[in-house]
């Protein structure tokens, strides 16, 4: 029963090869006639503006003010798609005719004060408000009659590629009423946009988490009993999801997706220019074999039909995990090709089924931990808090030994914590070894010269305030998974060919944005920045120190000099008229956020002929020749580029 309803329409609508050389993803749709394109517009815009009023406070009632996403949803599908392009065939025109006239159908409820599609079973359109732009996100559900008021099954379902799966696609096929639903027992299945058609990753990645903790908060459904489940890029994204964020899930089955960027990708076939050292060090931040001893943690079960040509990414897993001394079971389709065979899917079913019932254990013996940033740092109970190196791969094996008496093994690893379950510490004091070293009634640990300390002795002498840590510790594209905001400048630099570069790639920025990743980028001028800004969102810098105010004030406390017209970062300096910063760092004035200077995300358009392409491009800094035409690869000629250090110094 894995695929069932969800797995059918999304199969029936994605585009399930990742090679399609399409180069503008989503492609320019069709013209539709003059009356449909007037009537399709101002019915979204009507309903729009009522969904705007409805945002005023005291506008409706305090118990389903909550729920104007729920009717947002619909007027945002319309709009993006006639207003960006992006109807691809008639059909489309009657089915966002259809979609306004749900939506307010929902409007004339909500101010009624009702919420009749929370109740609802069956296929169920919900939405909620992103935390990284303010956007509004849909996601679908199939609610069976017989599941539990609280504490029941979640499966989560990630979609196959379609480079044309706007949110009216996504929305269309899960509003039928199908005569019987096939889906497990008592369980809700959850059916992720993503964001479009990112793989899972960045802000798509950010949505599957989003969209599960407001499933979670909305239907009752337990912690302990998610699954996660994906085929093709939907695999893809299963397996990264699965493996960054393993605690999560009760288990995990990845069916057919890649796992790695560099062979998948081709990225040295013959007359490809080749990834730059940063590139290919950043690959590590979504290539699932860095994070394979995560897996060993919960049941993972991979899918492949047996001639499927993706069938070798999964079995690199198979492989990785072989080569650290666990099983990622393999359940091969005969004779089948990219999709699930009938029988084996039943079987997999089973096994899933089986271990979601179960659930997450609640308080495992051995964790084991594989990570090459701190972005991804925690399983179970066990938290690095530093590493040695970024984009190295560190370990970490913790084990409960005896009663109060733990041993860890690591690798890589400069700080280290363990939050023990309730139920052991009343066994008493821990006795925890670190690599052989004991410590008694420590739970926290830090490696200083070569040597695993407990922090509360340590007689400490400050040389840097920074460290990278959790969630502060870049690269570039770190600061688009959570709340950021673009800030413009309102004055004028001396250096004409960088002011113009510098606001040329806020506007790409913003656009791209939209189109991938489907918000709006929230954009303020330097003046109007305040300190809940600061405070709330990671700030992104345009312009340089004569143009924007903001970087102005930070720049004292950045690695960075504007000085006798040159601009360096480290001992190299660059023509500052012809030479343009790129940067992340914690922000001076808000050091719980980043500071990001004329950045945004780093992938552009060449990546888009294959998300498996979007990744990070950038490091930690660079400086770009802004007198070389930004292309769809780079953003000017890169002179220099490099990492920060752990205590965020260049190197």
């Amino acid at each position: 029963m894995f695929c069932r309803l969800a797995c059918l329409l999304f199969l029936l609508t994605a585009t399930l090869s990742a090679q399609n050389q399409n180069a503008k993803s989503p492609p320019n749709g069709i013209a539709i006639p003059e009356k449909d394109k007037a009537e399709l517009l101002a019915g979204g815009h009507k309903l729009q503006a009522e969904v705007e009023a409805l945002k005023k406070p005291g506008a409706l009632a305090k118990e389903v003010a909550d729920y104007v996403p729920d009717v947002e949803i619909f007027s945002k599908a319309v709009l993006w798609v006639v207003e960006l392009n992006e109807v691809y065939s008639t059909k489309q025109v009657a089915d966002a005719k259809n979609l306004l006239k749900l939506g307010n159908e929902r409007l004339a409820a909500l101010k009624s004060g009702k919420t009749p599609w929370k109740t609802a079973t069956g296929q169920v359109v919900r939405g909620y408000r992103s935390k990284i732009d303010g956007s509004v996100q849909p996601y679908g559900l199939i609610i069976p009659e017989d599941r539990p008021a609280k504490d029941g099954r979640l499966d989560i379902w990630l979609h196959g590629r379609s480079d044309v799966l706007t949110e009216l696609v996504f929305l269309v096929p899960q509003l039928g009423k199908p005569k019987a639903l096939v889906a497990p027992a008592k369980t809700i299945t959850l059916n992720i946009y993503g964001r479009f058609c990112n793989a899972y990753k960045f802000a798509g990645e950010v949505d599957v988490l989003e969209a599960m903790e407001h499933v979670i908060r909305e239907y009752g459904c337990s912690r302990d009993h998610v699954a996660l489940r994906g085929f093709s890029m939907g695999g893809a994204g299963t397996w990264h999801v699965g493996a960054q964020h393993i605690d999560l899930f009760a288990a995990i089955t990845p069916g057919a997706g890649f796992v790695e960027t560099a062979e998948y990708s081709k990225v040295d076939a013959p007359g490809k220019v080749p990834p730059t050292p940063w590139e290919r060090k950043l690959f590590s931040l979504y290539d699932v074999p860095g994070y394979v001893l995560n897996l060993s943690n919960r049941p993972v079960y991979l899918y492949c039909g047996e001639q499927d040509p993706a069938r070798g990414q999964g079995l690199k897993m198979v492989e990785a995990a072989k080569a650290r001394g666990f099983e990622i079971p393999e359940l091969v389709g005969p004779k089948t090709g990219h999709k699930y065979e009938p029988e084996t899917k039943r079987k997999l079913d089973a096994l899933i089924d089986a271990a979601a019932e179960k659930g997450r254990p609640a308080a495992p013996t051995q964790v084991r931990l594989s990570t090459p940033t701190l972005k991804y740092n925690k399983i179970d109970w066990v938290t690095v808090d530093a590493l040695q190196e970024h984009w190295t791969v560190s370990e970490v094996e913790a084990t409960k030994v005896g009663p109060a008496k733990y041993e860890v093994k690591t690798k890589g690893v400069t700080g280290l914590t363990l939050n023990l379950p309730e139920v052991w510490l009343k066994e008493g004091a821990p006795t925890v070894t670190v690599d052989g070293v004991q410590f008694k009634g420590a739970t926290r640990f830090e490696k200083i010269g070569g040597w695993w300390s407990d922090p509360r002795t340590i007689d400490r002498v400050v040389t840097s305030p920074l460290a990278k840590r959790h969630d502060l510790q870049g690269p570039i594209d770190d600061a688009f998974m959570d709340a950021f905001v673009f800030v413009r400048p309102t004055g004028k630099s001396s250096h004409p060919k960088v002011d113009a570069w510098a606001k040329s790639e806020m506007e790409l920025a913003v656009r791209k944005w939209k189109v991938n990743f489907r918000g709006e980028v929230i954009v303020v001028d330097d003046t109007a920045v305040t300190d809940e800004i600061m405070k709330t969102k990671h700030v992104v810098l345009w312009g340089d120190a004569e143009s924007n105010q903001l970087i102005a004030k930070v720049l004292p406390k950045l690695p960075l000099k504007w000085e006798a017209g040159r601009v360096a970062i480290g001992k190299d300096g660059y023509d500052a008229s012809t030479h343009a910063p790129i940067l992340i760092q914690p922000n001076p004035l808000a050091p719980n956020r980043y500071v990001v200077l004329n950045s945004g995300y780093t992938f552009r358009q060449g990546s888009d002929v294959t998300n498996a392409l979007q990744t990070p491009k950038l490091p930690d800094w660079a400086i770009v020749d802004v007198t070389v035409p930004p292309s769809a690869q780079r953003p000017g000629k890169i002179e220099a580029a490099g990492f920060f250090d752990e205590a965020w110094r260049v190197r």
